[in-house]
Formats: structure tokens, sequence, C-alpha cells
């Protein structure tokens, strides 16, 4: 790990603004131009090469529904003709001139354009970055040319056997602002991309004072300010905050507990996925931390989880991870369950998450031991330049460098109480999706209906009974009453409130033995009849149609109850 001090930058350099940094490795060094963009280098003279890499705040979470992957696209057409190098072949022939390697990536909350060359070439580099940046022509032929690129990077996601899991899994999970965690984007509007579009994005984002230029490599830092700011010190800043102008929508919580299955011809064994909302860097920074160590502890082969689900034979695999975001990071556990043991798998992986705020679910040693991997992780990626800049920028796009620069010092500080904390407030009986794939055709197959509620997922739903002499004995109505049961399980600070009326020919009637009797079922099923029946404080509330008909004996055996919000 790279040792890390106070540094107080002062620079002569024309139109740079010294900055007080909290705390950097020795080797870091920051800037801001007058113009409002950053500039990060880090010195690593391992091997003589450079990397430059330029990020933008955009992305996914920037884009709604019209414009859905729109970012992914601009960035494809990064490395295209441009003023300075009009056409395709121009741009490539200088590129290999340059002998330069490049790629670019598009994330829910980063662009990022990048490549490595000589060190040698180091401000012919900063050059072609800044015409690449800043004067792009969003040729419409050359879009169209590169639509099968992107419809190829499409056909290989959707090919992925997880694929229409976690889509949809990502559809419930975040609603209407999908789009803005679907960084891949929508394959139709990326096909109907326009230049005007492509310049609405340039125009709301791709700006100085939105931009992050660092350098890392076999480099001098102050020769790399003085030759950016001579490169690009005259790139106009916007004026304006583009997240004050354009601001990013609040993801809408997750109201209740939802199941669902998806079949997939891809699917050779079951999958669950798990999916709650958990912290992000705006406002609550130290749950980020222990969302990372517990996703760290969970993963040691001796804690508790991994030793009931995969060493019982249970499940195949299990993992748990928390992606960092600056905007609601999502907590993920994926469990590839033994199709001979699916319910056993799943009443396990639910015993663990409840007792994930116990004092004894992981040891001292565990806890320490997360701190240490994590450590060791960091030290392993800095050992390839090229690559470790990418996660620095990810950093300050979706929290800040000093973020990144305390990470260590701050996971060290995490204690079990931070841990149980975090485990309370975002996962343990917080609302969540829950999705299992399967083959296609084996759904009924696994019994999955015995356990899983997935015929209850919407916030409305209506259960159609057929009653007769006999009640709840058709096989129907008792695949309803325990899809009803379920889903009441599954959302245990759900309270309900029953109430019935119906007409049977000419006589109305309330209370009648049939439907005490599927209150008598709730209730053996362990629902507690205070949270069916209740007051209009209540937050659901069962409701019986009337009937309307001339045929006494049909208006007596249809009841229809349905689920409502207050």
């Amino acid at each position: 790990m790279l040792k890390k001090l106070i540094v107080l930058l002062t620079v002569s350099g024309i139109g740079l603004v010294a900055k007080a940094q909290e705390k950097l490795p020795d080797n870091f060094f920051m800037k801001k131009l007058n113009n409002g963009m950053e500039i990060l280098v880090i010195e690593d003279a391992n091997v003589p090469l450079a990397t430059i890499e330029i990020c933008v705040k955009n992305g996914a979470y920037t884009e709604d529904p019209e414009y859905n992957g729109l970012s992914h696209l601009y960035e494809h057409m990064f490395f295209k003709a441009n003023k300075t190098y009009p056409s395709q072949k121009a741009f490539l022939d200088r590129v290999n001139e340059l002998g330069i390697s490049f790629n670019g990536t598009t994330s829910d909350e980063r662009v990022n354009y990048f490549f490595t060359l000589s060190k040698d070439k180091l401000s012919e580099g900063i050059d072609f970055m800044n015409s690449a940046i800043r004067y792009p022509l969003f040729d419409t032929a050359e879009m169209r040319r590169e639509n099968p690129v992107v419809a190829g990077e499409f056909q290989r996601a959707e090919s992925n056997p997880f694929f229409a899991l976690m889509d949809r899994s990502n559809r419930e999970v975040w609603q209407d602002n999908y789009s803005r965690k679907n960084p891949i984007g929508d394959y139709k509007i990326i096909y109907s991309a326009t230049t005007e579009k492509m310049n609405v994005i340039k125009n709301k984002y791709y700006w100085p004072n939105n931009s992050l230029l660092a350098v890392c490599g076999d480099v001098d830092h102050q020769k790399v300010f003085d030759e950016i700011e001579k490169k690009m010190g005259d790139w106009q800043p916007s004026g304006f905050d583009p997240f004050e102008k354009y601001p990013i929508p609040s993801f809408k919580p997750i109201e209740y507990a939802k199941q669902f299955v998806v079949e997939s011809p891809n699917a050779q064994v079951p999958v669950f996925m798990l999916t709650y909302q958990g912290p992000d860097t705006r406002n609550d920074i130290k749950s980020t931390y222990a969302a990372d160590i517990f996703s760290t502890i969970l993963q040691q082969k001796n804690v508790k989880l991994y030793k009931e689900l995969v060493e019982t034979g249970l499940a195949f695999q299990v993992q748990v991870g928390y992606q960092s975001a600056k905007y609601v990071g999502p907590i993920q556990i994926f469990m590839v369950p033994n199709p001979r043991k699916i319910k056993e798998a799943y009443d396990v992986l639910w015993k663990n998450i409840n007792a994930w705020d116990a004092d004894d679910y992981f040891t001292d040693e565990q806890l320490q031991t997360a701190k240490d991997q994590m450590a060791v992780s960091e030290a392993y990626s800095m050992e390839k330049p090229s690559q470790f800049i990418h996660g620095v920028t990810f950093w300050w796009c979706s929290a800040t460098i000093g973020y990144y620069t305390n990470y260590q010092d701050n996971l060290q500080k995490i204690t079990r109480e931070d841990i149980k904390n975090y485990v309370r407030k975002y996962i343990k009986s917080q609302p969540y999706v829950m999705g299992a794939m399967v083959r296609t055709g084996m759904q009924k197959a696994l019994k999955m209906d015995q356990f899983f509620a997935t015929t209850l997922s919407m916030n409305e739903y209506t259960l159609n009974f057929e009653l007769n002499e006999t009640t709840l004995a058709s096989e129907a109505n008792a695949a309803k009453l325990n899809s009803l049961i379920q889903w009441l399980t599954i959302n245990p600070n759900a309270n309900i409130d029953v109430t019935a009326s119906w007409h049977d020919g000419e006589k109305k009637s309330t209370g009648n033995d049939r439907y005490e009797n599927i209150l008598k079922a709730l209730a053996d099923a362990g629902i507690s009849p205070a949270r069916i029946i209740g007051t209009n404080n209540k937050k659901f509330q069962i409701k019986q149609a009337k009937v309307n008909t001339d045929d006494e004996k049909t208006a007596a055996r249809n009841i229809t109850f349905s689920i409502v919000k207050k």
C-alpha cells in the first residue's frame, strides 16, 4: 500500500489554481485549471509508458428513456473523426503513428476514454486527446457503420445466461428510472441516434468543469501540468453546473418485497438473485465502507453462509456484493441452489440473512481478514498503472478522490456495530426484489409455487375465488390462497384490513362460513390476526367485490379479493 501524507500544492503555471488536498499518496498530484477541469497525475516509473484518460460525469444515470444508450454510443463515436482528423482513416492513421492502444467504457455514473503510448510521445498524446474530447464530428454515416459493433455488444449481453434475470431484476428494482441504471442502453434508441441528439449530450455534460484528465506512468507531474495547460487551458467552461441544471431524479424506494420467476433456455441450473437498494456516497459514506467489508467477510469459506449452503451441498455457489454509487448502490446476492434441494437452499439463505446482525454471525478474525484482503487487493491493482488509473477515475465520478485516498484507513475503522447498523438499515426486514431463473418448462417441476411468491409481484393484485360448499378444496383456490399467504410472508411489515360483502341472490351477507374459512386458513399459515383484521390506518386492504348476477348459485360462488394500497 502506498504511504499517504498531507500535500499542499503550489504552482506558478499560468491559469492553474492551487488546491489543498485532504490526503494523497506521495506519487499523486492534483491541480485544477481555471476552466474547472481537474488534472490528476500519478507518477509510476516502472515501465516507460504513459496512460492518458479523460473521464466525464456522464453515463446511464443522466439518461431518460428517450436517450438510454446514447452515452454508450457517444463512447464509440469518441474514437471517430473529429475536426483535427476529419475522417476515420485519418484518425486511425494517427493512432498507428503514435502507437496508441485505446479503449473506453460506459457505466452508470462514468464515461471514460483512455489510451496508452510511449512516454516520449506524451505531448502528442495530450494533443490527440484534446481533439477527440473537444471537437467530435458525429458523422451520421459513421454512426450507422458503428451500429453493428454496438449490436454485437447487445448480442453478447443477451447470450449471457444471466441476462434475462438481471434485466428483469433491474426493471423491478429501479422502476421508472430503469434507464438510469442501464448503461448498455436501448438498442432501438441507439439505432435511431442523430447528430443533433449526440450534440445534446455534448452540450449538457462534455465540459472541462465536468471532466477529469488523468495521466499515469513514467512522467513528471509538473511537465504534464504545463503541457495540459498549454493545450487545453482555452477550453471554455459550461457556465453552469450540469447536475443543477439537469438534476438526477431520486430513485423510488422498493415499496414492498417482490418475487418473480423468469424462464430461459440458457439456464442449466436454477439461479436466485436478490437485490436491495443500498447506501450511496452522497448520504451514508460509512455504510458504503461497511457494505464493502461485510461483502468481503461473506466470501470467506469459513463463514456461516458458505458452510451452511455450499459445504452442505444445498447450493453450488453463493455470492454477496455491493456496488458503490453516488446514486443508490445496489446490494446483490446470487445463489445457485442444488436443483434437488432448491427449497432447502432458499430457506437456509433466508435464515442466514435474518441472522446477519447477530453478535456471533462472524468472528473478529473474519472481520480483520476481510480488511487485510481488501488492502492486498488494492496493492495488487497498483501493479499495472494502465489499469489502476481506471479505478481512481471511477471514485472521482462516484465519490471523490479523497474517498479513494482515504479508503483503506476508513475500512480499518469499520466495527462490528457499523456492520450491524448497515445490515439493519439496508437489508434485514427491508423491501427487496428476488428473482429466480429456471430452464424453460422447469418451473412446475421444481415446485417453486409451494414456497416462492411468484404471482404477487405488483402493488395491486386480484384473487378470484370460485367458492362452493367445500370452500377451499379445489386445487385452483388452494394455489391462489397459498400465493396470498406467501405474499404476506415476504412482506412482514404489511398490515391489511379484510372486509367482505357480497350478493347471494337477493340476500346480502357478511362474515359467512366461506369468508371465515379464508381467514382461518390465513391464521393457520402463521399470519397474525393482528395483521389480517385492522383499522383504516393500516397499509393494505383486502376488499371483496359485490357480484351482480341473476344466477343465485353463480352469485354465491364468485367472490373477488383484491389487495390495494390504502
